[in-house]
């Protein structure tokens, strides 16, 4: 009965039946609709740090253009070219492949803080905190905002085979709240603003596959560097960063820049993000995307009760 009421709101919205505030406060409820892979920082100068920037840029090997704070140990140095016959990118190829091998195995759910920043139309937006829930099978999906402080509070939530299909979206607080749950396909305009991938994307699994994807693609044509680093870190976590560049602009290439870092405990990706081509010599490249797992916890026993929205812990439903 909750969610038929929200629902008939929800179209009361689309169809101009409520006040031009009204209207313009739904769609500030839909734009927190997703996030993929999820995400760090904004671009600041390389050795800059927040409470929102788990990553530190130490020196010029591996942090040296971006806000991430993505760093490598001094020691570290690029690894050898790829030997005679083998493309660039196969090692990091098979690296990729064993890390959607392992999670796909061997990872049953997880936690954490998830930090993003995308560039959506042209616009790099300010980066997004929160608590993060999720299960691979089924998809399952529950963010709780912490910042910007506008945004506090909201939730998101997304279960695959339930619902719909729709996710179900509600603010933290004020008039926005007061407003009530609103459910929207994940795909659809208004849950697409301002991001750049459905919530069904969302997660390490969509993050693995989608870098293997874009490696196939590119491993069809040269002009790419690929480096290897040791002793990289996010935060406090030992991790080997994987580095893939294309000097010269191509309509083929979806990025001048990207970095993986995998976790070297956990071996999965705990942070990820791609800059575009500079716009001239000595100019930084600008931050296209960019997604972080920060304490990370793999398999804690996430129930069916973590992803109802009537969750009584949760505030979709009005108690």
């Amino acid at each position: 009965m909750q969610r038929d009421r929200a629902q008939r709101s929800g179209r009361r919205f689309l169809g101009g039946g409520i006040i031009a505030m009204g209207v313009a406060c739904l769609t500030v409820i839909l734009a927190i609709a997703v996030s993929m892979f999820g995400a760090p920082v904004a671009a600041e100068s390389p050795a800059s740090t927040s409470p929102d920037n788990p990553l530190r840029a130490s020196n010029g090997n591996a942090g040296d253009a971006t806000s991430s704070d993505a760093k490598a140990s001094d020691a570290a140095a690029p690894a050898p070219s790829a030997p005679p016959g083998e493309h660039p990118l196969d090692a990091a190829l098979a690296i990729a492949h064993r890390v959607q091998d392992h999670i796909e195995k061997d990872v049953k759910d997880y936690t954490c803080t998830f930090i993003k920043q995308e560039r959506v139309n042209g616009q790099l937006l300010d980066p997004s905190t929160m608590e993060a829930k999720f299960r691979p099978k089924p998809l399952s999906v529950y963010f709780k905002f912490f910042k910007p402080d506008d945004v506090k509070g909201r939730e998101v939530l997304y279960l695959a085979g339930a619902n719909g299909g729709k996710f179900v979206a509600r603010e933290g607080s004020g008039l926005k709240r007061a407003l009530g749950a609103v459910w929207l396909q994940p795909t659809s305009a208004l849950a697409m603003m301002d991001n750049r991938y459905p919530i069904t994307n969302a997660g390490l699994g969509h993050l693995t596959k989608r870098l293997i994807e874009i490696a196939e693609e590119d491993r069809k044509y040269g002009e790419v560097e690929v480096h290897f680093y040791k002793n990289a870190k996010v935060g406090a976590r030992n991790c080997t960063l994987i580095e893939v560049v294309h000097p010269t602009p191509r309509r083929v290439f979806l990025f001048y820049r990207a970095r993986v870092y995998i976790d070297d405990e956990l071996q999965v990706p705990i942070h990820y993000e791609a800059a575009l081509w500079p716009s001239g010599p000595g100019k930084e490249p600008p931050l296209d995307e960019s997604y972080t797992y920060k304490d990370l916890k793999l398999n804690v026993g996430l129930t069916d009760a973590d992803f109802d929205y009537k969750n009584p812990n949760y505030g979709f439903v009005n108690k």
